[in-house]
């Protein structure tokens, strides 16, 4: 039994890396690979059964799980930046979440006799959308930037916001099931608890990290372990509590001043591959397809409700009074898919209620999931065409992300921005980017391919990506991140301007990207010209100032980095040669560049001096001989 326990648990760990990997390679939300697998594993061939193999072990993974997920999304949860992102983003979290949840519990309660418990138990869990099955989807789509924008970040808000609310009216269903307590008694407890250790254990683990008090490599590691010991022992002081306790433990540090929590989200990615993913290949493995097939046409006509009512009303009532357009509404109310947050809580939840023999538990993770399958499926077939025949696509995105915040980046965004072209730096380095924040520059601190980055850097606008960094081990990385993203004709990085081993030697994908600005480019001889007082300088190439004029003013030395065509911004790599009138060029002038043009710009200037003395002279001498001319005639007369 334990070899087949360690098996399985090993078959978990593969086949969500393949999932992931596949939803990567089609550019889908994973949700839907995942969920397939453990659909034909388990309800399909029977192959896998968590609850004979795992036993008395599969409610311990399954909770640990759904505490992990709660607490992380929280961590995401700042409150600061909520109202950074509009107006439409607050509604939809706060006066969205209700309206849906209203109309689904209402609906569930008349179609298919759920309690009015259940009915609202049942709308809580799934008014979550989440940016693990939005954020491949907008990939596919893209939509214009502020509507990308809303769909993103109401996914990462509504995730710990529609947990907190079905852990609330759970709490309350498992309450009013024990007749021996007394409801509001038990019910007042279990929020105290809740609400009380949570924020006193992220107060604690906050004043840990602010004072420094764990070496760097024991931060992830300690947090993880201090919330799942917090959720116990929540959990042993008052039943149930323990969910409620870790979420607000996770708010509570997401929104505490000087705490650096940006490692620990980004140790989230790898809990996602590895937990979350095996997680949700368990519960869909649980998954009962007879019950699933018993909702029969009413669990349909809740899925309807869900997509064709409940959330084009949330949208209407919450985008009154805003900018947003009649289309814009329409793509809005098409646009919620639903993740693994709604399918890990409600499953969790199923198990607890059925042991406390509440009526109808047994048909919670089927309509879970039939709403998954159908929102995640429906909406990702259909949501590119709506958007098309709507008109809200966005247009080429001319933007670029320059990975690398050093000097000779930040001049060059500077002009960028002056020219209205979108930019943003990206850097791990804190003291470069605090430096482009005072130049009031677009910034994202971390690494740019985390789930951090792919949840908070603001990619509206941006179509293409300039490495410029001097991160030799990070830059093909970002690279083959961002070529997966854009396209491997939208990626462009300096070159070594050094042979690589054979072994060492990268991919001819990434060798073709590395004509950024010529051939002999380096990151080592960029920073030295910048140093050496070099400048990012834009010029107009015209008819009567063309690029062999350039030339000869500025020298050979002149670099030409970026030029502006017809609104477009194109990029100078090692293939240009020549360009063409009418263009905007920016280039980087060494110093050797400036003293030239300045030593024509004097010889022009003493040319013209004496030009100018010549014609004042020969305007003396005309005017001498006028003079003398007109004495001459005056004797004669």
């Amino acid at each position: 039994m334990v070899e087949q326990i360690t098996a399985m648990l090993g078959l978990l760990g593969v086949l969500s890396l393949l999932c992931q990997w596949i939803g990567w390679k089609l550019r889908l939300p994973a949700i839907l690979p995942l969920l397939l697998c453990g659909l034909i594993i388990g309800p399909g061939f029977g192959f896998l059964k968590p609850d004979e193999i795992f036993g008395d072990l599969l409610f311990p993974i399954i909770s640990l799980g759904v505490a992990v997920i709660l607490f992380e999304g929280a961590l995401t949860l700042n409150f600061k930046e909520i109202k950074d992102h509009g107006r439409m983003v607050t509604n939809l979290v706060s006066i969205g979440t209700l309206i849906t949840w209203a109309c689904i519990g209402v609906a569930t309660h008349l179609l298919l006799g759920f309690s009015w418990e259940m009915a609202m138990l049942f709308g809580a869990l799934v008014v979550v959308t989440g940016p693990t099955v939005i954020v491949p989807m907008l990939r596919s789509i893209k939509p214009k930037s502020e509507l990308a924008s809303i769909l993103r970040w109401e996914g990462i808000v509504i995730d710990p916001i529609g947990a907190l609310l079905a852990v609330l009216v759970f709490e309350y269903i498992a309450v009013v099931a024990d007749p021996t307590a007394h409801v509001l008694h038990a019910l007042g407890y279990m929020l105290g608890v809740g609400l009380g250790v949570g924020a006193a254990s992220g107060f604690f683990v906050g004043y840990i990290l602010r004072n420094n008090l764990l070496p760097h490599y024991l931060k992830n590691t300690a947090v993880l372990t201090i919330m799942l010991g917090v959720f116990v022992a929540s959990n042993l002081a008052q039943e149930e509590s323990g969910l409620l306790t870790v979420t607000v433990m996770g708010i509570f540090l997401a929104n505490m001043r000087d705490v650096d929590i940006s490692d620990i989200i980004e140790f989230k990615e790898t809990l996602t591959v590895l937990l979350i993913s095996a997680l949700f290949i368990l519960l869909a493995a649980r998954l009962d397809s007879d019950a699933l097939l018993s909702l029969g046409w009413e669990g349909i006509a809740v899925l309807g409700v869900v997509m064709f009512i409940a959330r084009p009303l949330s949208v209407w009532c919450c985008g009154m009074r805003t900018s947003l357009s009649r289309a814009d509404k329409w793509f809005l109310s098409w646009m919620a898919p639903r993740g693994i947050v709604a399918a890990a809580v409600s499953s969790l939840f199923a198990i607890k209620l059925e042991s406390l023999g509440v009526e109808g538990a047994g048909l919670i993770v089927p309509l879970v999931f039939l709403i998954i399958i159908g929102t995640v499926v429906i909406q990702s077939l259909t949501a590119g065409p709506w958007a098309r025949f709507l008109e809200v696509n966005a247009g080429k995105a001319q933007g670029l992300l320059i990975f690398g915040a050093a000097s000779f980046s930040r001049e060059l965004a500077k002009v960028l921005k002056s020219k209205n072209v979108t930019v943003t730096l990206a850097d791990n380095n804190w003291d470069n980017i605090r430096l482009a924040r005072m130049d009031n520059l677009p910034v994202y601190f971390g690494n740019p391919t985390s789930e951090h980055a792919a949840n908070f850097l603001d990619m509206k606008g941006i179509g293409r990506l300039l490495v410029i960094s001097p991160y030799r081990q990070l830059n093909p990385l970002v690279s083959f991140h961002y070529q997966d993203l854009f396209g491997s004709n939208k990626v462009y990085g300096l070159t070594h301007n050094e042979e690589a081993s054979a072994r060492h030697r990268l991919s001819e994908s990434y060798q073709k990207s590395l004509c950024l600005f010529g051939e002999s480019v380096t990151y080592a001889k960029l920073a030295s010209l910048m140093a050496k007082g070099a400048l990012i300088k834009s010029t107009n190439i015209t008819e009567n100032f063309s690029f062999k004029d350039f030339r000869e003013r500025y020298g050979e030395c002149a670099m030409p980095l970026i030029y502006l065509e017809e609104g477009k911004v194109k990029i100078f790599t090692a293939s240009d040669s020549e360009l063409n009138s009418g263009i905007e060029l920016i280039s980087l002038l060494p110093v050797e560049s400036q003293e030239l043009a300045k030593a024509q710009d004097e010889k022009i200037e003493k040319e013209r001096t004496l030009v100018a003395e010549q014609a004042t002279l020969a305007n003396e001498d005309s005017e001498q001989s006028e003079s003398e001319e007109s004495k001459m005639i005056s004797k004669e007369t």
